[in-house]
């Protein structure tokens, strides 16, 4: 096993340590807070905002037109993670740009952001997918990018319960929805908005707005880059293990 290797197994245990650790007293306040919160909003407007960002994902991951990256099978694991970091780093580089221009408009600009810092960060799971050389066109893949996504902006509770689904992905499949409609919307865009309320908030206050919408959209889109990368290195590595297993198998000392 090469140093490369090493450190990405590190680096795998360590995240998966991340999200299998029980929820902090933090964590478990927080999430109380918020929990009160959405119950004092009206279920009609929680339908309104599920509704509009069912829409937004689902064209998004729907889109058959994008123009993705081709992987090489040929390369090496650090190679090809060269090309994730790149690809992370402009995305990065991009929504911090997109932040800061929609943060100097005040409120009605930043309500502008949601939509295309929600666009930049999917694009880059598609581009990320590719790299790595998953069929981004494939419809379980696609449903794998959500999961990511939730898993990313989910509180510590959330993503002990998720985690395990990505572990055991080719047996979860099944079970998955079939139709991208049946995807559980609600519970999606209740994580999504109460992990980037705080983060977002402060970007609709103007004079500050466009330092904040810049720092915001640069940490969450680094952050969901790393979850994109030990998401399929965890795949890779089970890959690994049910073909070494299979050889096993088939040949017996």
């Amino acid at each position: 096993m090469d140093s490369y290797q090493h450190y990405v197994d590190a680096e795998l245990g360590l995240w998966l340590y991340e999200m299998k650790k029980p929820p902090g007293l933090f964590s478990r306040l927080t999430h109380g807070v918020q929990g009160k919160i959405n119950r004092v909003i009206p279920e009609k407007v929680h339908r309104v905002i599920t509704t509009a960002i069912e829409n937004m994902v689902k064209a998004v991951i729907t889109g058959s037109s994008w123009i993705v990256p081709k992987s090489d099978p040929m390369l090496l694991l650090k190679d090809s993670e060269m090309r994730v970091r790149e690809r992370i780093k402009w995305y990065r580089n991009t929504a911090s740009a997109e932040g800061a221009l929609t943060g100097a408009g005040g409120i009605l600009l930043g309500f502008a952001d949601f939509p295309a810092f929600l666009t930049i960060k999917m694009k880059m799971l598609f581009d990320i997918a590719a790299l790595y050389g998953a069929n981004t066109k494939d419809y379980h893949e696609r449903l794998f990018l959500l999961y990511i996504f939730q898993l990313s902006f989910s509180d510590q509770k959330r993503r002990n319960e998720l985690i395990g689904l990505l572990e055991n992905w080719d047996s979860f499949k099944s079970d998955l929805p079939k139709e991208i409609g049946d995807f559980d919307w609600r519970t999606f865009q209740l994580d999504y908005r109460d992990y980037i309320d705080l983060a977002k908030l402060a970007q609709l206050i103007p004079i500050i707005g466009a330092g904040v919408g810049a720092i915001a959209n640069y940490r969450l889109t680094e952050h969901l880059g790393r979850f994109a990368m030990n998401a399929y290195r965890l795949r890779i590595l089970k890959c690994n293990q049910v073909a070494v297993e299979t050889e096993k198998r088939n040949n017996p000392e």
